[in-house]
């Protein structure tokens, strides 16, 4: 997947908006409010990479069973992996991995803020 690839996939989940808050190259995708995605869009000559939200055990799961899978550069390194976009990671494995961590941000919202999600 390519870089516009990525962001279509991001903001193609149901109520996800993006925004710029730490830097002008980096896009945050939220859901009602909550990060769950980051997006570098200045690489600096490094492979493309996507930050993700996922449950503490299934991060370090990842992280041992995947080379381009590390903890999440400026993130709680607990909750967040860092995915490097190359060689042999499929289309499959990132659109899994981002549908993971938009679930993981709604599992945790407010009753309320799951109804609004439902009747958006």
């Amino acid at each position: 997947m390519n870089i516009e690839e990525i962001r279509d996939y991001f903001l193609s989940k149901k109520a996800t908006t993006e925004g710029t808050p730490f830097d002008k190259t980096t896009i945050v995708f939220k859901v009602k409010g909550k990060m769950y995605g980051l997006l570098p869009t200045d690489k600096n000559g490094e492979d493309l990479r996507i930050n993700v939200k996922c449950e503490p055990e299934k991060a370090i799961e990842l992280r041992d069973n995947f080379s381009f899978v590390i903890p999440g550069y400026h993130m709680n390194k607990k909750h967040w992996n860092t995915i490097i976009i190359q060689e042999p990671i499929t289309r499959q494995q990132i659109t899994q991995w981002i549908d993971d961590s938009y679930n993981l941000v709604v599992e945790k919202l407010t009753k309320k803020m799951k109804e609004e999600l439902a009747n958006q």
